[in-house]
């Protein structure tokens, strides 16, 4: 079983090293990784050539314009030539070197058809500093109304359900993933499995939690995603989701 894996770029050069050789030390081997780059204008690229050589022929890579993120990931999922397709963000990484291993033991049950887990941040200028763990345990299809849903970086599934069901969806700022995976888990009832570990570490200062505008942009876009999908909630019933935030806080702590 082939999986890809898909990083976006733009200039990452502070963070992309750790994300490639976390990619690059994984025990399961039959890995194509691939790159997808906005034309960046630091030594992003420098980087990618420096470590292309070292997955001997299994990491692709492109830079182009692209219209932003969800533009970039589709690419790659495009680009994709593996059973099973994941994506790590360019200022994460695996702290383990067998996560994909039991990405794809799971899918050996072939009643599996998506896989997700935990994730945990970490403070950018000390990455051995737990901030939050994000577990997405108590994960069920009813939650998305609330705006919870599993942990989108740990999410694998089935190359031909983005050929199925659609890909990310372009004309949204932040919530293009949770309107993913409502689609997916919620619309077309993908048969789940979690995996009760946290699958990689994050780095804080993510798009969705930069400011007060970007939240509220993203509620509204949650807001939205349900919509389209035939699912009901409404903003206050997203506050849900931030006692969650405050328990994740506490229990870190």
């Amino acid at each position: 079983m082939k999986i890809s894996i898909i990083t976006v770029t733009f200039n990452s050069a502070q963070t992309l090293t750790d994300t490639i050789l976390s990619v690059l030390l994984q025990s399961c081997i039959n890995i194509e990784y691939i790159i997808v780059d906005g034309s960046s204008t630091d030594n992003t690229i420098d980087i990618i050539r420096e470590y292309e050589s070292k997955f001997g022929g299994r990491l692709k890579w492109i830079t182009e314009k692209d219209t932003g993120l969800y533009d970039a990931m589709n690419k790659g999922i495009r680009m994709a030539t593996g059973d099973i397709v994941g994506i790590i963000n360019s200022d994460d990484f695996y702290h383990r070197d067998d996560v994909i291993a039991k990405v794809v033991e799971a899918f050996h049950n072939e009643e599996v058809q998506a896989v997700y887990g935990d994730v945990r941040f970490v403070n950018p200028n000390n990455l051995d500093k737990t901030v939050r763990y994000y577990s997405s345990r108590i994960f069920s299809p009813k939650l998305f109304r609330f705006g919870f849903m599993p942990a989108h970086p740990t999410f694998f599934t089935y190359r031909k359900y983005f050929e199925e069901f659609g890909y990310y969806k372009t004309d949204y700022k932040i919530a293009a993933d949770f309107e993913l995976l409502v689609r997916f888990l919620y619309v077309h009832r993908l048969n789940t499995k979690y995996l009760p570990f946290d699958f990689m570490k994050m780095r804080t200062g993510g798009k969705s939690t930069a400011s007060f505008n970007s939240n509220f942009i993203l509620n509204k876009e949650i807001v939205r995603a349900c919509k389209e999908n035939d699912l009901f909630t409404s903003m206050p019933l997203l506050f849900f989701k931030y006692i969650i935030k405050v328990f994740e806080l506490i229990f870190t702590k």
